[in-house]
């Protein structure tokens, strides 16, 4: 009974060997910008009929294009192939409470176009009209073709449940459970619903494919956090992992937006910043550079509550932390101080190199939404 097994199984074990080979080929297009057969066939340790097969069948789905030559003049010269980046597309939404930014992603997860609007969050089937309206009009505007669309992640400031479908905790702006619903009715193409600090974190993964274990720290109006172990975003048991903004920093501080006390959240808002100017966080960083009293002040406590906070983080995961959101865009100038501060608090080491940047550094939001459609797709063949 054992050998007949075997020999039954045969087919799918080619099978999946055939779509093993499919997915090397496209991956390998998706690093280099021209192969050539023999590229292939060298890199991959293919033999030619299987690379000439994928690249007919490639080719006919509109995913690779011959894009040239190459070789020694006198010579026949070798056909290159490249990817067409933009025969598939991925939108991302990050809806706010004051802001819907809308990007379009091509297949290496390169940023398209993207299109901010300043206006109030509200749960009313206004507002996802509009937001419907907007995005048809964004997709106009890109030249974009519905086939060529994915589908629309939307990046949000709540806890989603496993299914991408519907949210489960929502306190900084009222998002419903039926929210996927209610944005289906206004946008004609497939939805999934993401915590923002969580698609920021994919975004980390996707450009750095060979990280392992890292914590994404999000410095934005609000501050979310993701972990990333083994190169994918842990969410846990209940979908509520890396909610570090809601640690308790300074006991009986404080009140924070969950109903706690002394919670991160309260000490590094971007709004602790940016309040000072009106809610520009980019005068805020201006005047600081200009070495005004205040915004010395300010900066210099804010630092000290950073510093205590991804200590935290490296006691307790023993990994690297990755700055990001919005104040995060700025932090290039401040990192070395940072760094110096944290390092005191160190108890095992006298530095902290484990402190990176975030790659991402615009509208990462959007842009991790957007890639979850890109990598299914590319996962798919």
């Amino acid at each position: 009974m054992g050998i007949i097994q075997i020999m039954t199984n045969k087919k799918p074990i080619n099978v999946e060997i055939k779509k093993i080979n499919r997915s090397n080929i496209y991956r390998h297009f998706l690093k280099n910008e021209a192969l050539t057969k023999q590229n292939l066939v060298t890199d991959l340790q293919l033999c030619l009929p299987t690379v000439t097969k994928n690249i007919d069948e490639l080719m006919a789905e509109g995913l690779i294009e011959k894009s040239g030559s190459q070789g020694h003049t006198g010579g026949r010269r070798a056909v290159t192939y490249s990817l067409v980046r933009s025969a598939k597309v991925a939108l991302g939404i990050d809806i706010t409470q004051n802001h819907l930014t809308f990007v379009a992603l091509d297949l290496t997860g390169t940023l398209i176009t993207s299109k901010r609007h300043r206006i109030h969050f509200e749960a009313s089937d206004s507002y996802y009209q509009y937001t419907g309206k907007v995005l048809k009009e964004f997709v106009k505007n890109a030249n974009l073709r519905n086939e060529q669309i994915l589908g629309v992640g939307v990046g949000l400031p709540a806890l989603v449940d496993a299914d991408k479908k519907s949210i489960f905790f929502s306190k900084i702006i009222d998002l419903s459970p039926a929210t996927l619903e209610n944005l289906a009715r206004y946008i004609p193409y497939p939805i999934e619903l993401y915590n923002d600090a969580n698609a920021a974190a994919f975004t980390e993964t996707w450009m750095n494919p060979d990280m392992k274990n890292a914590f994404y720290l999000m410095l934005s109006n609000n501050i979310g956090g993701s972990m990333i172990i083994n190169g994918s975003v842990y969410s846990g048991d209940g979908q509520r992992s890396g909610e570090i903004g809601h640690v308790t920093l300074v006991p009986g501080g404080k009140r924070c937006y969950c109903g706690q006390y002394g919670c991160v959240d309260c000490y590094l808002a971007a709004t602790n910043l940016s309040n000072l100017t009106d809610g520009n966080l980019q005068a805020f960083f201006t005047r600081l550079k200009n070495g005004e009293s205040l915004f010395v002040k300010t900066w210099d406590t804010y630092l000290n509550h950073l510093a205590s906070t991804v200590n935290i983080l490296r006691m307790l995961l023993d990994c690297n932390v990755i700055l990001g959101g919005y104040v995060g865009e700025y932090l290039d100038v401040y990192i070395d101080e940072l760094r110096m501060r944290a390092s005191k608090l160190n108890t095992f080491t006298g530095d902290a190199d484990y402190l990176k940047l975030c790659s991402y550094k615009k509208e990462s939001i959007a842009a991790g939404a957007a890639l979850y459609f890109i990598d299914a797709f590319t996962n798919s063949l």
